[in-house]
C-alpha cells in the first residue's frame, strides 16, 4: 500500500484545527453581513484569498498564521 499524503502535510487533529482557525477567520469577514452592515464585496474577496493561501501554506506544513489583514496590521504595530 502506498502513501498518497504530501510530505509534510499535517495530520488529521492539526488539520481539524487549522480548518478550524479558517472558518473562524471566514466568520469575521462576513460578520458585518450578519450584523446588518455593508459589506465591500472586492474587500471580503481579497481577504478570503488570503485567508485560503494561508490555509494551503499551514496544510503543507509551513507554520504560518491563519488571519485576517487587520489582524496581521495589528501584530506588525505591536
Amino acid at each position: 500500500m502506498t502513501n498518497n499524503k504530501a510530505p509534510n502535510w499535517l495530520d488529521g487533529r492539526e488539520y481539524q484545527k487549522a480548518l478550524t482557525q479558517f472558518r473562524l477567520q471566514l466568520n469575521g469577514v462576513f460578520e458585518p453581513l450578519l450584523q446588518g452592515e455593508k459589506l465591500d464585496i472586492y474587500e471580503a474577496m481579497v481577504e478570503v484569498t488570503k485567508l485560503a493561501e494561508d490555509f494551503g501554506l499551514r496544510v503543507r506544513g509551513i507554520d504560518k498564521p491563519i488571519s485576517l489583514e487587520r489582524v496581521r496590521a495589528k501584530r506588525k504595530t505591536q
